[in-house]
């Protein structure tokens, strides 16, 4: 039936079906070991008061890891990914790394609510309220059958003056996943990698 002649009802079911195609079928494909990291702005809450940083600010002139969970305050990001990159903090400046940061799909205060809870003091929080960073990453998933919404597919990466050095992906990224591995982007793994190539590089 042409697109005049049909009813309201009908024309807003048309239109609510291409656009969901549309975006089914325009990701963001995820981003590559030797690509820059997206160039966003990042909205903090320090002292109060609402400030902005870019990604220039976090990655330029600095070697640093970058993990990326579910949400603030889950199970396995709190029993065991945050807490265990913290207790390591120190192991990574030793091998060379600037600093570290903890980036999620959740506004400034729950990441500094999350941050006070788990006591942490060395690890950067860094909240990607509005997903951009998440976004362009290739990393944002669905998660409506947990009652999150949009949220990072769990990830870890060594950024080196803002390009992707290495990435580590867990596996069955998708929407509305039934479950959250967590095997790839432990501390120890990233920690292993950041140690090989502290020994490449003292051999050649």
């Amino acid at each position: 039936m042409p697109l005049l002649g049909r009813s309201f009802p009908e024309f807003g079911e048309l239109m609510f079906n291409i656009f969901k195609k549309k975006e089914s079928t325009m990701e963001v494909k995820m981003r590559k070991e030797q690509y820059q990291v997206p160039q966003v702005q990042f909205v903090f809450r320090e002292n109060g008061e609402f400030v902005t940083r870019t990604s220039s600010e976090l990655f330029d002139e600095k070697r640093v890891v970058l993990f990326s969970l579910p949400g603030a305050f889950t199970p396995t990001c709190s029993s065991y990914q945050l807490p265990g990159f913290e207790e390591k903090y120190d192991d990574f400046l030793g091998l060379g790394i600037d600093d570290i940061y903890c980036i999620s799909v959740n506004d400034g205060f729950v990441m500094n609510a999350w941050a006070q809870d788990q006591n942490i003091k060395n690890v950067k929080l860094i909240p990607d309220g509005n997903a951009y960073f998440t976004r362009s990453m290739g990393m944002l998933v669905n998660k409506s059958n947990l009652g999150f919404g949009d949220r990072s597919w769990r990830y870890a990466m060594v950024v080196d003056n803002g390009v992707i050095e290495k990435l580590f992906v867990e596996a069955g990224q998708r929407d509305n996943a039934d479950t959250d591995p967590y095997e790839t982007t432990t501390p120890e793994v990233v920690f292993d990698y950041v140690k090989s190539t502290v020994r490449e590089t003292a051999t050649v």
